[in-house]
């Protein structure tokens, strides 16, 4: 059966046989392809095909609507996104549809969240296809193409690649790309041939040139048998073993059931339909392709119960090009093209928005042909267009005026320089035109002259300059409730929240009460969107506190994306935090610490009672059910904060303080002994349990706990480490088992022993942590770093300093302030006192016959306070101390009358040599 491309066939077949070197699948190949061809015009239900992003599919496209204006259009696109495409309207192109999944069933938890993103440009066929119908009458559009759950089951799930993105390079994040028409060779070697043989770099630059600029005034017959036939050479190239391949036969299969479905429901005549795939599925031979009825359907797997949420997100060229791996700037070339293009065939396109366009009459012979238009495009001369010296001079002054805005020292000789090393480049490439890779080029080599850290290099700006800073924008109407809800509770600002600049919110909260419900918003709009979004400058939220100013860098415009992911969530922002902090404390790896610091998020942005109480409560439940101690710091410090707001704002702790603390206490008096011995646990985390059990010791003990577990606790703990050692000393001396002098004893020992000088500052380490169980012990550890100071050698010591600093840094930073203040205390304050300066500890104590002199009572002063007993009594019960008065023996006459005359004068002398005991008593009566 003879056939329109008859004669292409056998001309292909005789070049192939002229090759003797070639492959010997050369001529089944070349056959095959202009088979496909032929394959796919003969398709009853018209076929356009396309490639993503392409200027030349879009003109086709325009053209084609208008003089074959289909009554339905089948899309290649998701065919659960369909909702979407009527919010379009409201939108700034770039965006892009996106579904969203964050709680999964039937996926890999780990592997949430899922996302699906499918860009839309205006320079792209599926755009102009979409215009037309939702803005002509009477038209229906059918997306066809695997939903979005099926995307994840057809492909394996691993994490997102790390990445660092460049400006607006990351407005997709990691969301899987879906993309209408991807046509690129998946054989490396004939990609190779191309880019070499066409001397461009990549192979944007090679579709461009050969390929765009050629179909971009072609007629629609010749447009769509190149296309097709492109896409069946890449087809018939590609590995047919790989998945990627598999995948693809079973997305056509998928389509074109989804086709044939419709049409037997809807009953519609397949000559006023119009299918829009990608070029590489145009020529599908798969045995489910085609309109017939008869065809096979394929067998299509159900969904997975997981919910998937809906929405537009803002886009960008750059974002694009990073996500489908374009060549930087290809897809604000293509922008340019198609506006050039336009302006030159004087073709309006479809938009949304505005009034529709209107319509001509079809032409009787708008049906498309199947005539030969492949044998004269293939061998006839490619169309070369001339220079365009307006243009390219255009471009030249601009690039110079962009750099030197951006801190480039250019100037009308780097114009004129661009401008002849852009014609210099095209003729070296063969071409007679400059094309914008050959003015980028240009500009890097004439401009470029040096790099400076921080500003933006001169290939970037001419992206700028050709359209690469265009980024989309969603309407108020297109956002979710979530979105719109924080532009309204803003709105008292008075600020333009959806510009792309940084806005700046000035809180006077006292003279404007009204704004402190934003104060409120941006606090949680703080906590739950990235930093860069919603930054405070001046102000802070923490328990207790109350600014009556604040002020704020607002920048929602630029991070619209995360703002709509945000309503994914919920309605409101409250909702959707109130879910944050119960998945945090119910996660799997949730922990008293996390559990601790929801409650205190709950108390600063809902204040929710009843949210709090139940993270209480759940922080006690982990508290109890934890085996290690790793996060004991962690407890410690969010407890404190917590019990010292409730103490200053509420009469009583609430009940799950009080379950917490005496948990706490039970959990680590437990866990203390094997803490002291395990190698795996920090001397850090030790001395959070130790300041845990001492500084909830009497909050614990009122509600009912025995101090009994502690001291048991401290005797069964035998630690070997040094560190830890100290710790142990620092609670024996908390609990009144070791002195202070002998604690001083044993330290003097350790540094007279040479055996054990190396491991001494592991032991003045200890004792810095001491301070947080112990803080009394502040003076002793001054003196223990002094004596380490002054004794230890330059071995041991030198090697040891950077160590204590990082720990004094990492782990003991609120106990600087402490250390600083003693030191202070301890040593002169002025060079000329240190010269006299003898340390505390080394000062000489009196002779014992002065010292049992001195302490001696006298038997004027017990007279005394034995005459007047009201103020020893109520001293002695302060101490928590009761006893009797002994009975004083009969004294002479004279004694009595001295005691009688009272003799102040002993009593005044006894109080002033010792004023401790005075102002201790001063301390504890108030005075």
């Amino acid at each position: 059966m003879s056939g329109p491309f008859d004669a292409l066939r056998a001309q292909l077949l005789s070049a192939a046989s002229s090759l003797a070197s070639g492959p010997a699948v050369l001529p089944e190949i070349l056959a095959g392809i202009v088979d496909d061809v032929g394959h796919a015009l003969r398709e009853p239900l018209e076929i356009f095909p396309v490639c993503h992003h392409s200027p030349a599919s879009a003109l086709a496209m325009a053209r084609r609507l208008r003089e074959k204006q289909p009554k339905v259009i089948y899309l290649e696109l998701c065919e659960d996104m369909a909702p979407l495409l009527a919010e379009l309207h409201n939108c700034r192109l770039p965006v892009a549809l996106q579904a969203f999944a964050s709680e999964l069933d039937g996926f890999p938890p780990e592997s949430a969240p899922l996302s699906v993103i499918a860009p839309i440009t205006e320079a792209s066929a599926e755009y102009q296809a979409i215009a037309y119908a939702l803005r002509t009458p009477g038209v229906e559009l059918v997306l066809v193409d695997r939903s979005t759950d099926h995307v994840f089951q057809w492909q394996p799930l691993s994490p997102p690649p790390a990445h660092a993105p460049e400006e607006d390079d990351d407005l997709h994040g990691d969301a899987v790309g879906v993309e209408i028409g991807d046509l690129r060779p998946r054989f490396a070697e004939l990609e190779e041939h191309l880019l070499h043989h066409g001397r461009v770099r990549h192979w944007s630059e090679w579709w461009d040139q050969y390929v765009e600029q050629p179909l971009a005034g072609a007629d629609y017959d010749t447009y769509r048998q190149v296309m097709v036939l492109v896409g069946s050479l890449f087809r018939r190239l590609a590995p047919h073993d790989s998945e990627r391949y598999a995948t693809d036969e079973d997305r056509e299969r998928y389509m074109w059931t989804r086709i044939r479905a419709h049409l037997a429901a809807t009953g519609t005549d397949r000559a006023d339909c119009l299918y829009i795939c990608g070029a590489f599925h145009a020529a599908s031979r798969v045995a489910e392709a085609g309109s017939d009825p008869s065809a096979p359907d394929f067998a299509i797997t159900p969904r997975t119960a997981t919910k998937w949420l809906y929405g537009l997100i803002p886009s960008s060229n750059s974002a694009i090009e990073a996500q489908f791996g374009l060549a930087q700037g290809s897809v604000s070339i293509a922008t340019a093209t198609w506006q050039k293009s336009l302006t030159s065939m004087r073709l309006v396109p479809f938009r949304l928005g505005g009034k529709p366009a209107k319509l001509p009459v079809p032409a009787p012979g708008s049906t498309a042909t199947v005539d030969d238009r492949l044998s004269g495009y293939l061998s006839g001369p490619v169309t070369l267009h001339g220079l365009d010296e307006e243009e390219l001079r255009g471009w030249c002054v601009d690039i110079v005026r962009l750099a030197r805005r951006n801190g480039y020292l250019a100037s009308t000789a780097d114009a004129i320089a661009v401008f002849e090393t852009s014609v210099l480049l095209a003729g070296m490439r063969g071409r007679a035109r400059p094309t914008p890779y050959d003015f980028q080029d240009a500009a890097v080599t004439c401009i470029e002259k040096d790099a400076v850290p921080g500003r933006r290099d001169v290939r970037r700006l001419c992206e700028i300059l050709l359209g690469g800073d265009r980024i989309g924008q969603v309407g108020y109407d297109a956002l979710p409730p979530l979105a719109r809800d924080v532009y309204d509770r803003l709105a008292p600002l008075g600020l333009n929240l959806e510009q792309r600049t940084m806005k700046r919110a000035l809180l006077d909260l006292a003279a404007q009460p009204e704004l402190a419900a934003c104060s409120q918003l941006l606090w949680m709009l703080r906590y739950l969107l990235p930093d860069q979004t919603v930054r405070p400058i001046m102000g802070s939220r923490r328990l207790g506190e109350k600014h009556i100013q604040e002020s704020w860098d607002l920048d929602l415009g630029r991070n619209q994306r995360a703002l709509i992911e945000l309503g994914y969530e919920g309605v409101t922002v409250e909702q959707v935090l109130e879910q944050r902090l119960r998945r945090d404390a119910w996660a799997p790896d949730a922990s008293a610490a996390k559990a601790l610091t929801a409650v205190e998020h709950s108390l600063l942005f809902l204040q929710s009672p009843r949210l709090t109480e139940e993270l209480g409560a759940r922080a006690v439940e982990l508290l109890a059910a934890e085996r290690t101690v790793d996060d004991a710091p962690l407890v410690l410090r969010r407890i404190r904060r917590l019990l010292s707001y409730y103490r200053s704002s509420a009469p009583v702790l609430p009940a799950w303080c009080e379950r917490f603390v005496v948990a706490g206490y039970a959990h680590y008096c437990t866990l203390l002994p094997t803490a002291f011995v395990e190698e795996e646990t920090g001397v850090r985390q030790v001395g959070a349990m130790l300041g845990f059990l001492f500084g909830m010791e009497s909050l614990a003990l009122s509600l009912g706990c025995d101090r009994t577990q502690l001291d048991l606790a401290i005797r069964q703990s035998h630690p070997e480490a040094p560190a830890k050692i100290a710790l142990l000393w620092a609670a024996r001396h908390q609990l009144g088992a070791l002195p202070l002098s002998d604690l001083r004893v044993r330290l003097d020992d350790l540094l007279g022993n040479p055996l054990v000088v190396p491991a001494f500052p592991q032991y003045v380490s200890g004792f810095v942590q001491a301070l947080e169980p112990v803080p009394r012990l502040a003076p002793f550890v001054v003196e223990t770093l002094s004596k380490a100071f002054a004794r230890l050698p330059d071995r041991v010591l030198l090697p040891w300093l950077p160590t204590l600093i990082t720990t004094l840094r990492d782990q003991a930073g609120e106990l600087v302030p402490l250390l600083t203040r003693e030191a202070g205390r301890t040593f002169p304050a002025t060079l000329a006192g240190l010269d006299g300066w003898t340390p505390p500890w080394e000062a000489k104590p009196p002779a014992a016959s002065e010292a049992v002199a001195a302490a001696a009572p006298r038997p004027a002063v017990t007279a005394f306070l034995a005459a007047h007993p009201a103020a020893t009594n109520a001293v002695a019960a302060l101490l928590g101390h009761t006893g009797e008065w002994t009975t004083a023996p009969a004294r002479p006459a004279a004694d009595a009358a001295a005691l009688a005359g009272g003799d102040r004068e002993a009593a005044a002398t006894l109080l002033s040599a010792y004023p401790e005991t005075a102002t201790a008593v001063m301390t504890l009566i108030g005075r």
